[in-house]
């Protein structure tokens, strides 16, 4: 049991950080990109939608599009640091 909750938090982690780091690339394109219209500033729009459509379902309306992917981040992190605490705690399980 501890084995499957280990993997489990691996992925978790894992998968909070690749979140985490394509969000962070996204507001650095949205801040530098001058073209509203750019290919690189749609791509990251793609990719990090299914990220911030549950945050914006719960954010105040008219909220702004890069205070949604602040908060978003903001979560990411907490997660991605959280799942990494808690596989400290577990320490090395004995998975083979």
């Amino acid at each position: 049991m501890l084995e499957l909750a280990h993997r489990c938090l691996v992925i978790v982690w894992f998968l909070s950080y690749m979140a985490t780091l394509y969000l962070a690339l996204h507001m650095v394109v949205a801040r530098l990109s001058r073209a509203p219209d750019s290919r690189l500033l749609w791509f990251f729009s793609v990719v990090t939608a299914p990220l911030t459509r549950p945050v914006r379902a719960l954010m105040p309306a008219g909220t702004t599009q890069g205070r949604v992917r602040l908060v978003t981040l903001l979560i990411l992190l907490a997660l991605w640091i959280g799942a990494r605490a808690l596989l400290g705690t577990l320490g090395g399980v004995g998975i083979g």
